[in-house]
């Protein structure tokens, strides 16, 4: 067996090893119920290790690959060698509604309760490989994510005639980002998601599963060394929850069940990222992400069009990084609801719609999160942390008031592997220096004439970068969060 065919067996062995940890580690951590930081039902990046500190900011330069893996597909290039991350959280709701309608929806009255849906924990995890050893300008990369989520019960209040709701998605994701140039890097991403979903309707209804596909494409953009800009495009995914409801089953004869499509929205994103300020210490980062809930079926009934401003950043200690992130949500309930959702009319037309629309309140607006990250709490391994809070907010819907707020609190650890636990980079790779852990102009510029170490030393063009990890200079520059510097 020549050098690059061991070569290539080695990384497919380290991959089938994390796919299978994947796999297993991920259904067995599949959630109950996710509410706590979504926009509308979509977490996006806001539960993963490094950017749940930052408020989910991860389109341009994410600082955990689970971020690129399930954000912007092409800035999987920013990641070297072979990474692997498992991450999990907790979200929690408090989550209020009352209903003051006496007879104008089927077996609900006056009352007024707090969700009795628990807190839920939430699992992501992914590995993502690069290709470059091969003469490849490409890292692949696989992450099963919990997506989406719901979840409010009133069972307890007997005037709620057993209202309540459960929506839970995860998905499988397989991606690819290719580096186009030494600035330019393109990729995508394709999901197989599985749905369950619970609830909604005054009626008769169980937990039906469903599945769809959903895929990305985005761009990354390295303006120059010190600011990036991405953009991505996320299509809708389709769920048909088959026979999931029997509406008003104890009125008059048998109902048949009827069918629940629910759709996530087609979105589309847009970043940058810069890290100009205090000496390269201080990353900024912004996002805007366009959510299309109107072409969604199920929720076009109840809300609008979304759009979401999220702000990071990200300062770089000798040993630790301090995050922090504040995020805007449009609140955007429909003002009018009509009597049809989702192809359905259900008892009580448009006053079930609004009382729908309660169970369902998108109307958050301000969150604000922290974190923090160690890199190299032991050799090759980072380990993260976040927090955050979505203020309290309060939406009346006719005779249906409701009020939500959440916390949610997680964290993570990355394994970083062969050349991922260092940095070999090219002579057209950007260079740090070591004593000021600031970024310089690409190698062959301001004094460094060849190829840059970890350490940010140079060599010759044709010379490799013997840098370790492991060694005392290159560790200062990787607690400055330098190692995954492209």
């Amino acid at each position: 067996m020549n050098k690059v065919d061991a070569m290539t067996a080695h990384i497919l062995s380290r991959i089938h090893v994390a796919l299978l940890t994947t796999l297993v580690m991920g259904w067995l951590t599949m959630p109950y119920t996710a509410f706590g930081q979504a926009f509308g039902v979509e977490l996006n990046n806001t539960m993963m290790p490094a950017s749940g500190g930052m408020g989910g900011t991860s389109i341009a330069q994410p600082q955990d690959l689970l971020s690129a893996i399930n954000g912007n597909p092409a800035t999987m290039t920013q990641f070297r060698g072979t990474q692997f991350t498992f991450s999990g959280g907790w979200a929690e709701a408090n989550y209020d509604l009352a209903h003051t309608g006496n007879g104008d929806l089927p077996g609900i009255g006056p009352f007024e309760s707090a969700s009795g849906t628990p807190g839920t924990s939430l699992g992501n995890i992914g590995v993502t490989q690069d290709m470059t050893v091969l003469g490849l300008p490409v890292t692949a990369g696989v992450a099963l994510v919990t997506t989406a989520g719901l979840g409010v019960d009133f069972a307890a209040e007997p005037n709620s005639n057993n209202s309540a709701l459960t929506l839970q998605i995860l998905k499988f994701m397989p991606g690819v980002g290719v580096k186009l140039t030494d600035r330019l890097s393109a990729g995508a991403n394709f999901a197989v998601e599985t749905s369950t979903f619970d609830g909604l309707f005054v009626g008769s209804s169980k937990a039906t599963p469903a599945f769809a596909a959903r895929g990305s494409l985005g761009l990354n953009y390295r303006v120059n060394c010190r600011t990036r800009i991405g953009a991505y495009y996320q299509t809708e995914a389709r769920f048909i929850h088959e026979d999931a409801i029997v509406l008003q089953p104890f009125a008059g004869l048998p109902g048949r069940p009827v069918d629940v499509i629910a759709e996530l929205p087609h979105n589309i994103g847009f970043g940058f990222a810069n890290d100009s300020l205090a000496n390269g210490r201080l990353l900024i980062a912004g996002d805007v992400l366009f959510k299309f809930w109107q072409s969604a079926s199920l929720f076009d009934a109840i809300w609008k069009d979304q759009l979401v401003v999220q702000l990071g950043a990200q300062y770089s200690l000798p040993r630790v990084k301090l995050r922090a992130g504040y995020v805007w949500a449009d609140e955007r309930m429909v003002d009018v609801p009509g009597n049809v959702i989702s192809g359905i009319t259900p008892p009580g037309a448009a006053n079930a719609i609004q009382y729908i629309q309660g169970l369902a309140s998108n109307i958050n607006q301000h969150r604000l999160s922290g974190g923090i990250g160690i890199p190299n709490v032991l050799p090759g391994v980072d380990m993260d942390f976040f927090g955050g809070t979505m203020f309290e907010a309060t939406e009346n819907y006719g005779l249906t008031s409701a009020r939500v707020s959440s916390y949610y609190l997680g964290g993570g650890f990355t394994w970083r592997f062969n050349r991922g636990s260092g940095c070999h980079l090219t002579a057209n790779d950007w260079c740090g220096v070591a004593g000021n852990n600031s970024y310089q102009n690409r190698c062959g510029q301001s004094g460094c004439q060849g190829q840059c170490d970890c350490a940010g030393g140079c060599q010759s063009c044709d010379q490799p970068a013997t840098q370790s990890i492991d060694s005392p200079a290159a560790q200062q520059n990787t607690a400055s969060g330098y190692y995954d510097t492209e």
